[in-house]
């Protein structure tokens, strides 16, 4: 799936004398074959899998599935389009499954929620969306509306529940005509969508620190453990089983002799004393009827505990140890002696286990009893999550919480009553780890405490932050909270797969965003929300560089980037990560636009000499396409000229043949070219990290270094080799940033680290070890990006053919 498809060009030309500069593209398709394929995943999952919760899991996704193609096979599932369900507009929420496939149900769409059925109920007026939307544009219901707009008592969890309250917020601003034609584009879906906000105990809470998960969120999570399998049946192994074993033995080990048939006096072990119950008894002896009574009363305890304790079954196991003992036991028990065969296994299962053991009563016996007791009688994680739970259930469930120790304090007295767990119980690390995600802080905090534990997860947290930017811009402040619920929502929508270089919907194309665009905002309030959001934006950039340097920028951080920069009128063309199986083979001019900003920083450095970049060549495409640009209706919407470049620069040409290796080489170029994304940050948000770029130069390396040792005994390296040539790069423009007397001290200082990796990882990163080097010391590679007979070659991720750090060490 293409999630930057937004930022891909459509594929006809924006007027006729654009054609010849346009790229042309056969319109694309999508096969049913992998949406058939899920569908025979999640039911295979449905009927096979042994958990009752994935199983029902795997249902409703059978359902989705076969609705896809249900709705491919009858046209009324357009995949591929930014319209894919026939009758609704792009604007509207669907239903998508894995792969950017829509379902044909829209998410706003379905039953009545509870709190609409309320809303009707206290109205008066028939439970169905028709007569609620009515109901809103009445006095009583934009009276109602207005209240929620100035208490801020409402949730939007998806961006059509903002629509109402828009249209009442532009009915006490007066203006009524844009209230009108907003309520005429609604109109229609009424009836089906959900345009009601969500009532709410308490405004929204402060958005200036961000959480991974809310207070809800986790107390959900921890009620939902239960017990798990495996640790109960150890528990009852070691609190049940073990201690009757110890019996069974202690049986056999007196009378083992007198219910056996007699063997030679070479074969007869020599007398032993065990503790038992009472006094210690020898263990040859008669044992007569005393034998059979204590046989059969210890064979009705073991089936009173078979029948009561039923989750450990090794018991069972007649072939066991004590399945022979239990055999041995209900023989004698029936008054029946022993055959040869069963005689002969109960002497080696006796034997057995006291030497692995121990006899009954031995300190060593002991010493193992107590600790399986000792870990038999400790607290199941299942019943601490349920106290942690109790103790959120106190604080606001639909925020976080800056304050995560006192919920994982140990068990007090007063719970230790309530639920029976020790008073003192620690809360274990993994239950410390989930509460600790609803931890309200700054980013930078969350960072620094290591909940964030990668540049994916920090996109995440971002839109929590660019909502509250994005809605400085409107004075009012009941408009800014609206604003903010309504980006925070549109932001968990999920992406469509895309064909034909469409683009997904933007948050300014829903209708009720629209409306108020020009509300509200005088210079000073539009001059403030300015600065406001390329403060963010350079935040964010320090950030995430900062923390992952040996990380691409994820295509959600991106696009909050994008939406800062439009917010803060900075001309920063921030460029997407393209996805390779459906690349189109063009590139729209900001990729032009950012390479030639990457041109202007890097001229004539470390990066661009290794990499062979021609950065008077690149600026020259962009002032030719600028000009073109001066004689056109409408901006050209492709870049063929940079095309072209790419495609030369790896060697592919895309428009004569197409497969994914293919396409990843040349959006590669493009990323080594743009930089992907750092020369925009350094240039136009002017970050610069705390730790400075040599550091985090060694950090890049670092993570270059992890990536590399990771490659030797995969069975499939070649995501990982990719990942590590995008860290490398990235090392290489810190690097670049750094004063000219720093870098040979750093290259020298990674030549070192990298020899005394462990040999496979030494091996593989030797030649680009020794092509930095070169070009370090003036050098330059080959046309084919090697060196020294290929003892030196510059690392890429990408390529059509083997990839040579696969074989580095053969």
């Amino acid at each position: 799936m293409d999630e930057n498809a937004d930022q891909q060009p459509p594929t006809e030309p924006s007027s006729p004398a654009d054609a010849s500069a346009a790229t042309t593209i056969a319109p694309a398709t999508v096969s049913s074959a992998y949406a058939a394929g899920q569908l025979a995943r999640a039911l295979r999952t449905s009927v096979s899998h042994p958990e009752p919760a994935t199983r029902d899991r795997a249902v409703g996704r059978v359902q989705k599935w076969r609705a896809v193609l249900a709705g491919m096979a009858d046209g009324s599932l357009t995949i591929g389009a930014r319209t894919p369900v026939a009758g609704l507009p792009a604007w509207v929420t669907p239903e998508v499954v894995r792969g950017g496939f829509a379902t044909g149900t829209p998410c706003a769409g379905g039953p009545l929620a509870p709190y609409e059925a309320d809303a009707a109920r206290r109205a008066g007026v028939p439970a169905d969306r028709a007569a609620l939307f009515a109901h809103a544009l009445t006095q009583q219901g934009l009276e109602e509306l207005w209240q929620l707009l100035d208490t801020g008592r409402y949730e939007v969890s998806l961006p059509e529940e903002a629509a109402l309250l828009t249209v009442a917020w532009l009915v006490r601003a007066d203006d009524f005509d844009t209230a009108a034609a907003l309520v005429t584009e609604l109109q229609p879906f009424a009836d089906r969508l959900r345009f009601l906000p969500r009532p709410a105990d308490g405004p929204a809470p402060d958005a200036s620190a961000v959480h991974r998960c809310t207070v809800g969120q986790v107390s959900d999570v921890l009620r939902a453990r239960g017990p798990k399998t495996a640790i109960e049946v150890q528990r009852e192994a070691l609190g049940v089983w073990r201690p009757f074993d110890d019996e069974l033995l202690a049986y056999w080990l007196q009378h083992l002799e007198a219910s056996a048939p007699a063997r030679s006096a070479a074969d007869r072990p020599a007398p032993q004393r065990v503790p038992g119950p009472g006094p210690a008894a020898a263990l040859t002896g008669p044992g007569g009827g005393d034998a059979r009574v204590r046989a059969t009363a210890l064979l009705q305890r073991y089936r009173a505990l078979a029948a009561t304790h039923t989750q450990c079954r090794k018991h069972r196991d007649q072939k066991s140890n004590t399945g022979i003992m239990l055999r041995a036991l209900e023989e004698t028990a029936a008054g029946r002696p022993l055959t040869p065969r069963l005689a002969g296994l109960l002497r080696h299962a006796v034997t057995s286990v006291v030497a692995k053991r121990g006899l009954p009563g031995s300190d060593r016996h002991s010493r193992l009893r107590a600790e399986q007791a000792r870990q038999a009688a400790l607290p199941a994680h299942h019943e601490i999550a349920a106290v942690v739970a109790d103790r959120l259930a106190t604080l606001d469930q639909r925020a976080g919480t800056p304050d995560v120790d006192g919920p994982l304090a140990p068990i007090t007295r007063t719970e230790a009553g309530q639920t029976g767990l020790p008073a003192g119980t620690v809360v274990p690390p993994r239950l410390r780890q989930v509460v600790r995600t609803a931890l309200s802080a700054t980013p930078e905090e969350l960072v620094a405490r290591g909940l964030v534990p990668s540049a994916e997860v920090l996109a995440e947290l971002v839109p929590q932050l660019v909502a509250n930017a994005t809605a400085q811009r409107y004075a009012d402040p009941s408009l800014r909270t609206l604003t903010a619920a309504t980006y925070r929502a549109f932001r968990n929508r999920r992406s469509l797969l895309l064909l034909n270089l469409a683009h997904q919907v933007r948050a300014d194309e829903l209708p009720w965003v629209r409306a108020v665009a020009g509300h509200g905002s005088d210079a000073d309030t539009r001059a403030r929300a300015r600065a406001a959001a390329e403060a963010v934006l350079r935040r964010l950039g320090d950030l995430a560089v900062g923390a992952f340097p040996g990380t691409l920028l994820p295509n959600p951080l991106v696009r909050e980037m994008s939406q800062l920069a439009r917010q803060a009128d900075l001309s920063a063309p921030f460029t997407e990560e393209l996805a390779a199986d459906i690349f189109m083979g063009t590139f729209s001019p900001k990729f032009l636009t950012a390479a030639r900003i990457a041109a202007d920083l890097l001229e004539d450095s470390l990066y661009t000499r290794y990499y062979g970049i021609d950065c008077a060549a690149v600026r020259n495409l962009a002032v030719v396409h600028a000009v073109d640009n001066l004689g056109r209706t409408r901006p050209a919407r492709t870049a063929p000229a940079f095309d072209r470049l790419c495609g030369e620069r790896a060697g592919t040409d895309t428009a004569r043949s197409w497969s994914p290796a293919g396409n990843g080489t040349v959006i590669e170029q493009a990323q080594i070219l743009t930089t992907h994304n750092l020369a925009v940050l350094v240039r136009h948000a002017g970050i610069a990290p705390e730790a400075g770029w040599e550091a985090l130069a060694e950090k890049g390396f670092d993570a270059v270094c992890r990536l590399v040792a990771r490659v030797h005994g995969h069975p499939r390296p070649l995501g990982t080799i990719k990942d590590a040539a995008y860290a490398w790069r990235q090392t290489l423009f810190f690097l670049s940033l750094c004063p000219p007397g720093r870098q040979a001290t750093l290259v020298q200082q990674m030549a070192a680290q990298a020899a005394e990796q462990p040999w496979h990882t030494a091996a593989r990163l030797a030649p680009a070890i020794a092509g930095l080097r070169l070009v370090a010391g003036g050098g330059t590679f080959d046309t084919d990006g090697t060196a020294l007979n290929g003892l030196a070659r510059r690392f890429q991720g990408w390529t059509t053919t083997g990839h040579w750090m696969r074989s580095a060490t053969r």
